[in-house]
């Protein structure tokens, strides 16, 4: 069978085959820590089943609109209005199937074959891999832990090109867990938009900010494009359900899309996101919120004390970005050791770009802080062992 040239240049999600192998030693009886997966170990929040179990009940799970269901769409609009003071139009708002679908969505709309899309690296991988589905060109911005490892105004206008099309940010990011604060994040829209190009906007860990509060790139322009999600901090993975807001021009294009792609996004998930902004819940959701807030305590300093070096402090998301060259030559090799000599599951840095991936390893903060501190033991008791 003939496969597509453009599969050549589609990594596979190397995280994913790390948690593959985990859950062969686990199923072999062997004790895993996982630090590597972007996943809250919280079960979704009571209102929110609650919430699908009512729905399911009348046993009425048909299609809505591609667009998604008006009063989800008109919730997310007052969330925006309650959290960041913006008045976002639902008419702007698009619920999809996930971020991902989101991103897909935003990026369907706007890439033409050979257009150059700036991203930072590192980033997170699918988003230069949903360029490269698209026939777009992904080019990476080597971002440094000076700048918090986010683009600056500098780096975005010497990489500019006549084919550059736009420049895709996140904040907070994944790997790194930084912000963009609001002057930067201005200063990067006015760059892109006095290029004539389209800023686009992964806010999916919004709400998971610890010490400092995150922007919204709504706040400052009508005509940016931005991603957020059900999974993060309402901690609904697997219900698959984000959100776009896109410019008004825009919504109906997106609109065609969504239909050709998935129809529309999941009829109980949307139901059950209703209950995602009620007082309850959000208590419910602030309470976890607090408690990464403890486990980041707990994560940062003890790798720092093991000797990973960690140069740009996160304060959002749920990952410390550490750099390990000097505890290994390759982030890769002793990702693979951790996993099989001390039973802790973390992530190397080739999943998020070229720039010096062999140096660092990415360590999710989403178990609870007893296994935490028995991943720390693990890490030490090996490295002990390596010098002994």
């Amino acid at each position: 069978m003939n496969i597509a040239a453009r599969m050549a240049q589609i990594a596979p999600f190397h995280v994913m085959e790390l948690m593959a192998r985990a859950a062969a030693l686990e199923a072999a009886g062997r004790s895993i820590i996982h630090l590597e997966v972007g996943e809250p170990d919280f079960a979704t929040a009571d209102p929110i089943l609650e919430a699908a179990q009512r729905f399911l009940a009348g046993g009425h799970v048909h299609y809505t609109a591609a667009l998604g269901l008006t009063p989800l769409r008109e919730a997310i609009s007052g969330f925006y209005h309650a959290r960041y003071g913006l008045d976002i139009s639902p008419a702007r708002i698009v619920v999809t199937a996930g971020a991902s679908g989101a991103l897909l969505l935003a990026l369907g709309v706007l890439v033409n074959p050979g257009d150059q899309w700036l991203l930072p690296d590192p980033g997170y991988p699918c988003n230069r891999n949903f360029l490269r589905l698209l026939e777009g060109r992904p080019v990476s911005l080597a971002v440094e832990a000076a700048a918090n490892y986010q683009p600056t105004v500098e780096q975005v206008a010497t990489s500019w090109t006549g084919q550059t099309r736009g420049l895709l940010v996140a904040s907070p990011a994944n790997p790194t867990g930084t912000l963009l604060d609001a002057a930067t994040l201005a200063s990067l829209a006015n760059t892109v938009a006095v290029r004539g190009g389209t800023l686009l906007v992964d806010e999916i860990y919004h709400g998971l900010t610890y010490g400092a509060d995150a922007e919204s790139a709504l706040a400052i322009s009508d005509e940016v494009f931005v991603i957020n999600s059900f999974s993060k901090y309402f901690g609904m993975t697997g219900w698959r359900l984000g959100w776009l807001v896109a410019p008004q021009r825009h919504v109906r294009e997106i609109e065609k899309l969504a239909q050709n792609l998935y129809i529309a996004p999941s009829t109980v998930a949307q139901h059950a996101a209703l209950a995602a902004f009620d007082p309850d819940t959000m208590a419910i959701l602030e309470a976890r919120r607090h408690e990464f807030a403890l486990r980041r305590d707990v994560l940062l300093p003890g790798l720092r004390q093991l000797g990973f070096k960690i140069a740009a402090e996160p304060h959002g998301a749920f990952y410390v970005y550490a750099d390990c060259s000097a505890l290994a030559a390759d982030s890769d090799d002793l990702a693979g050791q951790l996993l099989t000599e001390a039973g802790v599951a973390a992530t190397p840095g080739l999943d998020f770009g070229r720039n010096a991936p062999q140096h660092h390893m990415r360590f999710a903060y989403t178990v609870d802080r007893g296994l935490i501190e028995q991943g720390l033991a693990r890490i030490a008791g090996f490295l002990d062992s390596r010098r002994q």
